[in-house]
């Protein structure tokens, strides 16, 4: 592991060398060596960050030193290869403060982490009539599972309203827990609009209406401190690839009293006890929902994930991603025809827009050309599309490796954009 300092500050409030994103930058191949050698300009971290050469060189010396199942052998390679997936199940618990290891279940993402839930937790527990909660503001994967476990249950889908900056309107999102309220599940942070919710109190809401709590967090872990302790909340998920880990790999957290309730999701391999024609005996949580052979190379790769991003230090990125929204933010609102979509009190590091007479598409594909890296489309989140009125939009969103010059590069890009439709493109 290299020896990146932990703060990104001195005594006296100077930065240090290591909070530089030049410096940072230079831990990101695909950043500081671009494969077509023309300057990359990455600006969809919201999608998937990049990652750093100490994730590739941890997965790649898993393969060549330690490659073996996991739990199964008793042999020296299987061994080790036991210890690194299941310190690199530890590593994610520090950095959500897990109060408990065999609450940490590794899933493929987010996504799974929530189907699992829905299926497992909602499943058993809910009945016609039953209400489930989630917000305006919510990604496809938050939408969909919990419309399907309403279609299996007879339970019924409401939906707690956002007001035009895209925060949720807290009295609408009371008046709409009751006691038929059995599961609200909501973003720690929106994709599509960098709202960051006040989760511990709308966990502390719908608790005690007797609720039980998901948080999905594959946009907040890796980009600010979390804690489950503090957030009191039931579940939470995490995806390994948004927070500079590799894809295929995230994690569920639950209140190992919730899962040990839980039947298993998947049936096979790893996640019994013993099988006989007759009977199955389930293994212990967290084993009994990892069914089959993990993505042992992917969980090491989110350890060392977490250790990059400890290593850096949480001032370091959160100051950084701030600094570059703000300076986004400002800088947007000085072009002519542009509308910034979500404007929360609170934001994480994502800025979504429209361009007055271009679609997103043609921004993106025309910054493309000059090596910048937008996304646009309805980013997985229709409902907000519909209720800001817009069909898609272009977003812009940073990590720690950014820098205001990537920000500059796309405001250049963007005058390029007008300028050629003012010309008739």
């Amino acid at each position: 592991m290299s020896t990146i300092q932990r703060s990104c500050f001195g005594p006296g409030g100077e930065p240090v060398p290591r909070c530089d994103p030049e410096r940072i930058r230079q831990d990101f191949p695909l950043l500081a060596n671009p494969p077509d050698g023309r300057p990359l300009v990455y600006l969809d971290s919201a999608a998937t960050t990049q990652k750093p050469q100490a994730v590739i060189d941890a997965v790649n010396r898993f393969y060549t030193t330690s490659n073996s199942n996991v739990h199964r052998g008793v042999h020296r390679l299987s061994q080790k290869a036991t210890e690194a997936y299941e310190s690199a199940r530890s590593a994610v618990g520090r950095l959500i403060g897990s109060p408990s290891q065999e609450g940490l279940v590794f899933v493929r993402g987010a996504t799974e982490g929530i189907n699992l839930v829905a299926q497992s937790w909602g499943r058993p527990n809910l009945n016609s009539g039953d209400e489930i909660l989630v917000t305006e503001m919510e990604h496809h994967s938050n939408i969909v599972p919990w419309q399907i476990l309403c279609e299996q249950t007879g339970a019924v889908l409401k939906v707690a309203p956002i007001d035009d900056r895209g925060d949720i309107l807290r009295e609408e999102f009371t008046g709409l827990l009751s006691d038929r309220t059995r599961i609200v599940s909501i973003a720690h942070v929106s994709n599509a609009l960098g709202t960051v919710n006040p989760v511990r109190e709308l966990v502390a809401l719908a608790h005690d209406a007797g609720a039980v709590v998901m948080i999905d967090g594959a946009q907040a872990a890796g980009h600010m401190p979390v804690s489950i302790g503090d957030l009191d909340c039931d579940f939470y998920v995490l995806s390994g690839h948004k927070m500079m880990g590799p894809t295929g790999i995230g994690v569920l957290y639950g209140r190992p009293e919730l899962l040990e309730a839980m039947p298993p999701y998947q049936g096979g391999g790893d996640m019994i006890r013993s099988v006989t024609f007759e009977k199955t005996i389930y293994n212990d949580i967290p084993y009994r929902f990892e069914a089959g052979t993990p993505n042992i190379a992917g969980a090491v790769g989110l350890g060392a994930a977490v250790g990059y991003l400890e290593e850096i230090g949480w001032e370091c990125v959160e100051s950084r991603e701030r600094d570059l929204v703000e300076y986004a933010t400002h800088r947007m609102a000085e072009v002519e025809g542009l509308r910034i979509i979500g404007t929360a009190r609170v934001k994480s590091s994502v800025v979504s827009f429209i361009l007055e007479d271009v679609h997103p598409h043609d921004i993106g594909t025309i910054l493309d050309h000059d090596g910048i890296a937008i996304r646009t489309g309805h980013h997985c989140a229709q409902p907000v599309m519909e209720r800001f009125g817009v069909p898609a939009t272009a977003r812009a969103s940073f990590s720690v490796y950014n820098t205001r010059a990537d920000v500059d590069a796309l405001l250049g890009g963007l005058e390029r954009v007008i300028e050629m439709y003012r010309r008739g493109g």
